[in-house]
C-alpha cells in the first residue's frame, strides 16, 4: 500500500525514481509490463494502459529457494 500511496501522492514518474522500488521494464513474455519490489518477499507486475491507467497484473511472492 505504501507504493500505491506514493504513486497517488507524487505520481508514477516520481515514484519510479525512488531506488528502493527498483522499478524496471520486463522482457520476454512480460514485455510491455513493469515490475517493482514491494519488499524482499514480494514484487508487483503492472502495466500502463494507453489512457494512463495502471493495471495491476500480479503480486508475486519471491523466494530464492525452491522447496
Amino acid at each position: 500500500m505504501a507504493w500505491v500511496g506514493a504513486v497517488q501522492l507524487d505520481g508514477l514518474e516520481q515514484t519510479r525514481k525512488l531506488p528502493g522500488y527498483h522499478d524496471e521494464p520486463l522482457r520476454g513474455e512480460w514485455r510491455g509490463c513493469r515490475s517493482i519490489r514491494l519488499n524482499r518477499s514480494y514484487r508487483v507486475i503492472y502495466s500502463i494502459q494507453s489512457d494512463g491507467f495502471l493495471e495491476f497484473i500480479l503480486v508475486e511472492a519471491v523466494n530464492k529457494h525452491e522447496y
